[in-house]
């Protein structure tokens, strides 16, 4: 039987020279993203910490972890829309159960 839904977490690191309104409105549009397509356990704003190897010449970054459940399906969708997105350096998203 294929399964319905997962527990995923979602860390990313955001641009840090966006202003504080541009990037509430991204980590508000990742999450109204995730509550579409399933539920949100936790959105986990870690701020600006300094990454351990230079991104783009920057030495920082906007750190956010997202706790969510969703169809197995929504993961690659919402790694589709980081990698386009310019404000998102770095994403990376773990299935939390197997």
């Amino acid at each position: 039987m294929a399964k319905v839904s997962g527990n995923y977490e979602v860390l990313y690191v955001l641009d840090p020279r966006m202003g504080e309104e541009d990037t509430a409105a991204l980590v508000a549009r990742f999450k109204e993203l995730a509550e579409g397509r399933g539920a949100v356990s936790e959105v986990d704003e870690w701020g600006k910490r300094r990454l351990a190897y230079p991104i783009n010449d920057l030495e920082e970054g906007y750190y956010v972890l997202m706790t969510f459940s969703s169809d197995p399906a929504f993961p690659a969708e919402l790694d589709r829309l980081m990698r386009i997105n310019v404000s998102v350096m770095r994403s990376i998203i773990v299935a939390k159960d197997a």
